[in-house]
């Protein structure tokens, strides 16, 4: 019985580590949202994504959710009509980040469910078994 609960914990664990990750991503996209090309012609931040992976623990046959990688998106570059900026071309573009404000949003509140979901799975395993111990008290 203790390692069936011990296997819920790892697996929510290891979720909640995956999206922790997927988490501090989309902030650090959203932070640079409007990070610009600094050179003419230069690259501008570019949008990065969490893949996931799934990984068989072939001793507890447990599936678990790890990060695979991540990755930039190669979604290509708006252009805006900057004159007066250091990264702008010799037609007064600047070439800004391929990040989207609306979509992380979206994925963030994505990863918070999921990784809430998982901290609402630990809560119920462990107060399981704090009754099964209860029980079993004389």
């Amino acid at each position: 019985m203790a390692t069936d609960f011990d296997d819920t914990l790892k697996v929510s664990a290891a979720a909640m580590t995956a999206q922790s990750v997927r988490l501090r991503t989309i902030a650090e996209n959203l932070a640079n949202a409007n990070t610009a090309a600094l050179t003419p012609g230069g690259d501008p931040y570019r949008r990065k994504v969490v893949t996931f992976r799934n990984e068989l623990d072939r001793t507890s046959g447990d599936h678990f959710v790890k990060v695979d990688k991540i990755v930039r998106d190669t979604t290509p570059f708006e252009t805006h009509y900057a004159p007066g900026s250091p990264g702008a071309d010799a037609h007064g573009y600047i070439r800004m980040p391929n990040v989207n404000p609306l979509i992380e949003l979206g994925d963030l509140r994505e990863a918070q469910q999921s990784y809430q979901a998982n901290v609402d799975v630990i809560s119920v395993a462990k107060t399981m078994l704090s009754h099964a111990v209860d029980l079993l008290k004389p």
